[in-house]
C-alpha cells in the first residue's frame, strides 16, 4: 500500500466560492478580499474566488466583480470564478479574471434542482461560453456533480458521468473536478469509479472535490493518490455544501488534506501554520468553530 505516490499535488482552494455561497448572512467584500490575501499568503496558487452568477438566485456572490478588482494580483495566483452562461462570461471578461469554470451535474435530478435545466440544455448553453473563453486565452475547468451519488437518484451511473466528462474536455476545458456531492463515496467505490475514468482520460485532466458528509474524504483521497491523481479542491475550514443536496456536510477541510499530504512527503507548496490562521479567518467570518483537525503551533482546533 502506497507504493507509488506522487511527490506533490496541487491544491485547488475553493472556500471564497463554494465555501461561502450558501452562508445565510451577508459576507462583505472586504471579508471575502482578507481571507483570499490570507490563503494567498498561506502559499494557496489556484483559488476559486467568486462566481458571475445572477444575484436573485445566490445572493452571495452579488460583488463578484468587485472581488475580482481587490485581489492581489501578480503574486503567481492563479484565480477562478464560476461562470454558467454567455451573461456570466461577459462579466468574467471584464473583470480580467485568468480562469473560469463550468458545472453540471451527473444526475438528471440534481440537474434540474440545482439550474432548472436539464444535462443536455446545460452542456448546450456552455457552447457560448467555453470556446469563446479559450479563444481569448482563458482557461476552463469544468465541474461534474453527483459522481459518486445524488441525493434523488441514488447511486450514479459511472458511464454516464464519464461521458459528460469527456463532453467538458472535447469542448476544451482543461480539467474536470468529479465531485461526491453528498460525502457517499467509499474508497472501494472511488477505486471503481477512478478506474473506469483514467481508462479513458489522462489523469491530470481530473481532478477530484469530496465532501465529508460520513468522514470518508481522506480516504478518498489517498485511492486517488495510488491511482495518480494529483489536483484536490479542498475549502479551509471544510466550509462549504450545496442547498440542493439535503444532509450534506461541507467540503474536505484544506487544513485536514495538506496535513495529511504533507505527513505523506507530497509537497503542496502550501504554510500549515498560515493556512489554519486563514481558517481561524474563516470560520470567524461565518460565525462558526474551525472544522480542520490540525495541529498547529501546538493547538488543535475542533472538529464541529
Amino acid at each position: 500500500m502506497f507504493d507509488s505516490l506522487p511527490t506533490s499535488v496541487s491544491v485547488y482552494e475553493v472556500s471564497p466560492r463554494d465555501g461561502l455561497q450558501n452562508e445565510a448572512a451577508q459576507v462583505t467584500t472586504h471579508a471575502k478580499v482578507r481571507l483570499i490575501e490570507a490563503l494567498v499568503d498561506a502559499g494557496c496558487k489556484r483559488i476559486e474566488t467568486t462566481a458571475f452568477v445572477s444575484p436573485k438566485w445566490v445572493p452571495q456572490m452579488a460583488d463578484a466583480d468587485q472581488v475580482c478588482r481587490l485581489v492581489p494580483k501578480d503574486l503567481g495566483v492563479s484565480y477562478s470564478a464560476l461562470v454558467p452562461n454567455a451573461r456570466g462570461l461577459d462579466r468574467a471578461l471584464a473583470s480580467e479574471i485568468e480562469e473560469i469554470a463550468v458545472f453540471v451535474s451527473a444526475s438528471e435530478t440534481h440537474n434540474r434542482k440545482n439550474v432548472n435545466k436539464t444535462i443536455a440544455e446545460t452542456l448546450a448553453a456552455f457552447e457560448p461560453v467555453i470556446g469563446p473563453a479559450t479563444e481569448r486565452g482563458i482557461r476552463v475547468r469544468g465541474y461534474v456533480s453527483t459522481v459518486w451519488g445524488c441525493p434523488y437518484e441514488g447511486e450514479t451511473d459511472t458511464a454516464k458521468a464519464l461521458a459528460i466528462t469527456q463532453t467538458l474536455l472535447d469542448a476544451g476545458c482543461y480539467q474536470v473536478s468529479l465531485g461526491d456531492t453528498i460525502g457517499v463515496g467509499t474508497p472501494l467505490q472511488t477505486k471503481r469509479i477512478l478506474n473506469a475514468f483514467l481508462d479513458q482520460i489522462e489523469g491530470e485532466k481530473i481532478a477530484l472535490h469530496l465532501h465529508d458528509t460520513r468522514g470518508t474524504a481522506l480516504a478518498n483521497v489517498m485511492v486517488g493518490l495510488e491511482l495518480g491523481i494529483t489536483t484536490y479542491d479542498a475549502s479551509v475550514a471544510g466550509l462549504g455544501g450545496c442547498p440542493y443536496a439535503p444532509g450534506a456536510a461541507g467540503n474536505l477541510a484544506t487544513e485536514d488534506l495538506v496535513y495529511t499530504l504533507h505527513g505523506m512527503g507530497i509537497e503542496t507548496g502550501i504554510d500549515l501554520e498560515k493556512l489554519w490562521r486563514a481558517g481561524q479567518m474563516a470560520a470567524a467570518i461565518v460565525g462558526r468553530e474551525l472544522a480542520g483537525k490540525v495541529h498547529c503551533a501546538g493547538v488543535q482546533s475542533l472538529a464541529v
